[in-house]
């Protein structure tokens, strides 16, 4: 049974998150029902990483087995005309090698956060960024990012329902940058905890704006508080921009 390696674009505004759930429009639902529409087959993907309500992917990684060897364009094309008019894309289809696992062979992942730092509220990236009016400092935040690099307990900025069975993680990427009216975050590291880059984002703002200091943002992490953390950054700047593997 072949299994076939997905590179996945997703709008996540119409989504209750990627994890198929009973009754509620999912990333994942979509797919399995193009793969049936396809061809037939009732299945279950995996993905490199779950994302939540609204969240959005430019580089999510899914796998799927199915009972017959089609050529990777085939899926890949089939798969797109049964997504229309889901906002979901297959970009890539590849043949999986032995043993590969979406999630499980991952060795890293990357997020952008898209913060649009101006008066006016977006109109045409409504719902695909966070819409922050006071002017942000990038350069500050930046530079308090820099706390957060490295192995930590991230327990601050871990969300209460995270099923993860330890807070320990090592940062390997956080910096942040302004591209004209935008304010751009870049994270990455093997996993993360449930919600930690927006709740690591939501309290870089705060030092953004103003109201926290670098050493702020440090006393949070120490703390190893949920109630240290400053607001969390709502999903709708989140993207999933890739997934690492050693091949």
């Amino acid at each position: 049974m072949p299994r076939y390696r997905l590179l996945i674009e997703y709008d996540g505004r119409p989504y209750h998150g990627l994890q198929a759930q009973d009754g509620l429009a999912s990333v994942q639902g979509a797919i399995e029902r193009a793969v049936k529409g396809f061809c037939g087959q009732e299945l279950r993907l995996h993905a490199a990483g779950r994302t939540d309500t609204g969240v959005h992917a430019t580089g999510q990684v899914v796998h799927i087995d199915l009972e017959k060897d089609w050529k990777p364009e085939v899926v890949r094309n089939a798969l797109n005309a049964h997504l229309v008019p889901e906002p979901i894309v297959v970009l890539d289809a590849q043949v999986a090698p032995e043993g590969w696992h979406a999630r499980f062979s991952a060795t890293g992942r990357r997020y952008i956060y898209r913060i649009m730092n101006r008066t006016a509220p977006p109109a045409l990236d409504q719902g695909r960024v966070w819409h922050v009016k006071k002017p942000l400092d990038a350069a500050a935040m930046n530079e308090a990012a820099q706390v957060l690099v490295g192995h930590h307990d991230f327990t601050t900025f871990r969300d209460l329902g995270c099923q993860a069975k330890s807070p320990m993680k090592t940062l390997d990427v956080a910096r942040v940058w302004r591209e004209g009216e935008q304010v751009l975050l870049e994270f990455a590291s093997r996993s993360f905890l449930h919600r930690q880059v927006r709740s690591m984002t939501g309290s870089l703002a705060e030092v953004g704006v103003g109201r926290w200091t670098r050493d702020d943002l440090r006393a949070a992490l120490e703390a190893r508080d949920r109630k240290a953390c400053g607001p969390v950054a709502p999903s709708c700047g989140l993207y999933l921009t890739g997934v690492v593997y050693g091949d």
